[in-house]
């Protein structure tokens, strides 16, 4: 942690929300120690901070400090965290250069002296320079399915966040199985099944068995105390949404 002229610890770093749909990583030191340091107290009671994201490192306010920065380490200690670092803005020519080297890129607000594609044509004596513009493709990890070969019983909840949850065994009554996007129970689901969590209305609840409390998709509710159709009640079936309408239909 560092120390400010007043003698009061300040951090060598601060998360921002960038003017892009990634977060920002600004640096206040360029002493990657420091760094690696602050960022274990600060990520230490929340180390799910992060999920996998893209991050930009800013350098605005590290821009006139002359002690290099060591980024293969920082990026090192920052993927440890479960970010993804993609690009640089608002350093030196030297810090940036360093980056780039690193395997980052320059942001597209940056405005800085950058290594150029030329192609030189001659016509009529004169020369013509080209910039050409290089998009660097970030992949994104695919949706995650969460499998579960337990019996869940009562007063337990699984949930498959960002994806499907697959459940091989019983979810007894009083458990509870939630998913971002699909439930499969290939067994009986005498519990509660919550599909859609986020929002997704294409969402679907699938069983081999259906006997549910309770089933909501996207926020759509169906409790199910009377009891189901006995063309459903105990037999292979799926819940889908017909617009606002929670339904429940045998699966053929």
């Amino acid at each position: 942690m560092a120390v400010n002229s007043q003698g009061t610890a300040r951090s060598s770093f601060d998360l921002k929300s960038a003017q892009m749909p990634v977060m920002a990583v600004t640096l206040r030191e360029v002493d990657v120690t420091t760094l690696i340091a602050d960022l274990a107290a600060r990520l230490a009671d929340d180390p799910d901070f992060f999920d996998n994201d893209p991050v930009i490192i800013d350098l605005h306010h590290v821009q006139d400090e002359a002690e290099p920065i060591d980024f293969p380490r920082l990026l090192d200690a920052l993927r440890k965290h479960r970010t993804c670092p993609v690009a640089v803005r608002g350093g030196s020519p030297a810090q940036l250069q360093a980056a780039c080297a690193a395997g980052l890129v320059l942001a597209d607000d940056v405005v800085v002296p950058r290594p150029q594609v030329r192609e030189v044509e001659v016509v009529r004596e004169v020369e013509v320079v080209r910039e050409v513009r290089v998009e660097v493709p970030v992949e994104t990890p695919a949706p995650s399915t969460l499998v579960v070969d337990r019996p869940l019983r009562s007063g337990q909840q699984v949930y498959a966040k960002g994806g499907d949850l697959v459940v091989l065994a019983m979810v007894s009554f009083g458990a509870e199985v939630i998913a971002d996007g699909n439930v499969h129970v290939y067994a009986p689901l005498r519990g509660r099944a919550v599909a859609g969590a986020r929002g997704n209305t294409q969402a679907r609840i699938f069983s081999t068995c259906m006997e549910p409390q309770l089933l909501s998709i996207a926020g759509n509710y169906r409790a199910l105390e009377a009891g189901l159709p006995e063309n459903v009640a105990g037999k292979p079936a799926q819940a889908r949404l017909d617009g606002d309408r929670l339904v429940i239909e045998p699966l053929t």
